[in-house]
């Protein structure tokens, strides 16, 4: 048997003021306000109601992708995408939900906090991105 498995990584890295924590304007995200609003737009939110269309062009259905394909989302961009985009992120909780029913385990994945390689961090540092991401 041959299996192909397609595994989407998502992350953002924090763009929060430090002190103010929210996300400022960026001006190379025209035309929206920043990268994650852009990027949310371009990306993750087209992926979580994506188009199927029949021979002709017409839409026949929309699909969300998340709910076939193994992802992980960093925590950073959870933590924006929950108050900023929260359609996005019902649809990838609806998304693991769905696939545990068809396959018995969900299709997403824990992330670290930091975004380190974990197989190259050293014991103590996996220790503490687990317990961050917690």
């Amino acid at each position: 048997m041959r299996a192909l498995c397609l595994h989407g990584h998502f992350y953002q890295p924090p763009r929060e003021h430090p002190w103010l924590g929210v996300v400022g304007p960026e001006a190379s995200a025209a035309p929206d306000r920043d990268w994650n609003t852009r990027i949310t737009r371009e990306c993750y939110a087209p992926n979580a109601e994506a188009r199927v269309l029949d021979g002709a062009g017409r839409l026949c259905d929309l699909v969300n992708c998340y709910e076939w394909t193994s992802f992980d989302f960093g925590p950073t961009l959870l933590s924006w995408l929950e108050p900023h985009a929260p359609e996005v992120f019902a649809a990838l909780r609806r998304a693991d939900v769905a696939s545990q029913a068809r396959t018995g385990h969900g299709n997403a994945w824990a992330s670290a906090y930091g975004h380190p390689i974990l197989p190259l961090s050293t014991p103590r540092d996996v220790r503490t991105q687990v317990r961050w991401g917690r």
